[in-house]
């Protein structure tokens, strides 16, 4: 594995588990086995390593939807991935990162919000879509509209004054909000087949 992959892989776990500033650039080094000097040979600072790192996250998020739209049907099996896909990924991550890239890492977080808008979006769109043609969701639904109402509800949870309260639970709120988004767009058949698969969610 080249360098550069290595200290990727190790900054990811590592911010994830303790906070983005709270990891020096010394830190990385140590556990990567390699030189501070090593470091900056393959980022020009932490900044330049924070962006990195999350391009890399959402460069697996987006073949992971890639790889679920092309499954089947698409649409249940969608849904209900899409949702472990996003509780695994908010639980492996401390609140406290996503705090520290908005507030300090402006374009690490820029990188996020196109994603939300040129994927997330799209993908939405596309499954709101195929959806309605195979009859799992009511036909007169507006699905451009649909799916930014639902990013908007996703990234809602990213509020800062969420985290301060000791009540909110991140995971369990989006799970709630999911449910009573697909609800108000399933048809019938759409409800059925999501029931008999809402189980492979816990």
């Amino acid at each position: 594995m080249e360098v550069r992959q290595r200290i990727l892989e190790v900054a990811i776990a590592q911010f994830a588990r303790f906070g983005v500033r709270t990891i020096t650039m010394e830190d990385l080094a140590r556990q990567v086995g390699v030189s501070k000097k090593t470091i900056y040979q393959e980022f020009e600072d932490k900044k330049d390593l924070v962006t990195a790192v999350f391009a890399a996250i959402l460069e697996q998020d987006q073949k992971r939807l890639a790889f679920i739209f092309e499954q089947a049907d698409g649409v249940i099996e969608h849904l209900v991935q899409t949702s472990k896909m996003m509780r695994e990924r908010l639980t492996s991550i401390n609140p406290l990162v996503i705090l520290e890239v908005q507030k300090y890492f402006p374009d690490a977080w820029n990188l996020f919000e196109s994603f939300k808008e040129k994927t997330i979006q799209q993908d939405l769109f596309k499954v709101l879509e195929r959806g309605k043609e195979l009859g799992y969701f009511r036909p007169e639904i507006d699905s451009r509209v649909l799916a930014r109402v639902r990013m908007d509800q996703i990234t809602s949870a990213f509020d800062p004054k969420n985290f301060a309260d000791p009540e909110f639970n991140l995971v369990e709120e989006q799970m709630i909000v999911l449910d009573h988004f697909l609800h108000g767009i399933f048809s019938e058949k759409g409800r059925q087949a999501y029931l008999t698969q809402k189980d492979l969610l816990n």
